[in-house]
């Protein structure tokens, strides 16, 4: 699985102009599925620590926390709804967009160069061949 997953992150980072890095996050155990990059210093762990994070902004306390508010407020249950979250750094994109049925996160890392429609389109492009490899 992991292989497939490694190229099938590899293919989206090849396909969306000036992206840098591509990975897959179990939103459960923040490990980290499939990954390809093409940036030099990014180790182990500074990948852990963007897996973590990434589980921490659709997971974390404060998430549960708000849709524990919303459920009290409308009546009905609110869990795990954060679906899609864009981060805009002062060098990169971060586009991040869940895999509700199986639990993940998928991860696209860009240059600022990149055109924000590609590169959502590039990432829920790839979202069903993902979905078939996990």
């Amino acid at each position: 699985m992991a292989g497939n997953l490694n190229a099938l992150c590899q293919s989206i980072v090849e396909d969306v102009g000036d992206a840098m890095a591509c990975g897959v996050v179990d939103l459960n155990s923040g490990l980290i599925l499939g990954i390809y990059h093409n940036i030099p210093y990014f180790t182990q762990s500074y990948l852990d620590a963007v897996a973590a994070a990434a589980v921490d902004m659709f997971r974390g306390k404060n998430v549960k926390r708000i849709e524990d508010l919303l459920t009290k407020t409308r009546g009905k249950p609110a869990k795990d709804s954060f679906e899609e979250i864009f981060i805009s750094s002062p060098n990169t994109f971060h586009f991040m967009k869940t895999i509700k049925e199986k639990g993940v996160v998928v991860v696209l890392i860009t240059k600022k160069t990149t055109n924000q429609g590609m590169g959502w389109a590039g990432l829920r492009n790839s979202i069903p061949e993902i979905t078939n490899a996990l």
